[in-house]
């Protein structure tokens, strides 16, 4: 009978620890950290010569945020983009609205619900948003997101950029953008994302 006792206070000595180990500290500090892991921010972005993909990476860096690349199922070439040539692609777009409706690969984003702020970044055609992005703008309901554009440009500033891709959306809260230098860097996104007040 002793045996019996002792094995049946060990067994429940077992079962006390278990529920102790799994309700404890540690295994709340496992759910806020996979929680905390699941950001809240994304930044979506189109790309025509790298510049605006380092801006983005560099708002990702910084904010923790996920990372959504548009691309065009018909890639742009160096030849595409040569604006100098009335002939090359961008200008025949340029030239004709209805040549401007560029197929991506996707513009469906992956729990695109859990998303509260969107950055979307692009660069600067004849004034106005790279075309590659409206294709996103229209195929998304923004309702309840911050957006904040970014575009990159050798000479161009954001002119009305953002506020022709909000009326395009006609949902979510759309903020002033900004417009980064072709050789944009790390630095200069900290200082804008201090500025937001998204990181300190």
């Amino acid at each position: 009978m002793k045996v019996r006792k002792i094995i049946a206070m060990i067994l429940i000595s077992i079962m006390v620890l278990s529920l102790l180990v799994g309700c404890g500290p540690d295994s709340e500090s496992r759910q806020s950290d996979d929680a905390e892991s699941q950001s809240n921010i994304l930044v979506v972005y189109y790309s025509a010569t790298g510049n605006t993909e380092k801006a983005a990476d560099a708002i990702a860096k910084a904010t923790g945020a996920d990372v959504f690349e548009l691309e065009p199922i018909k890639a742009y070439t160096e030849e595409d983009l040569d604006w100098t040539n009335e002939d090359s692609r961008v200008c025949r777009e340029h030239d004709n609205e209805a040549e401007r409706d560029v197929e991506l690969v996707s513009a469906a984003v992956d729990n695109w619900e859990s998303y509260s702020t969107v950055f979307i970044g692009y660069p600067i055609w004849w004034g106005i948003a790279a075309w590659p992005v409206d294709g996103f703008i229209k195929a998304n309901d923004f309702t309840g997101k911050t957006v904040i554009p970014f575009c990159t440009s050798a000479s161009s500033d954001l002119g009305e950029s953002g506020e022709l891709l909000e009326k395009m959306a006609g949902t979510g809260e759309w903020q002033i953008g900004r417009r980064f230098r072709s050789s944009v860097s790390e630095e200069d996104v900290q200082v804008w994302m201090e500025e937001l007040g998204i990181v300190q």
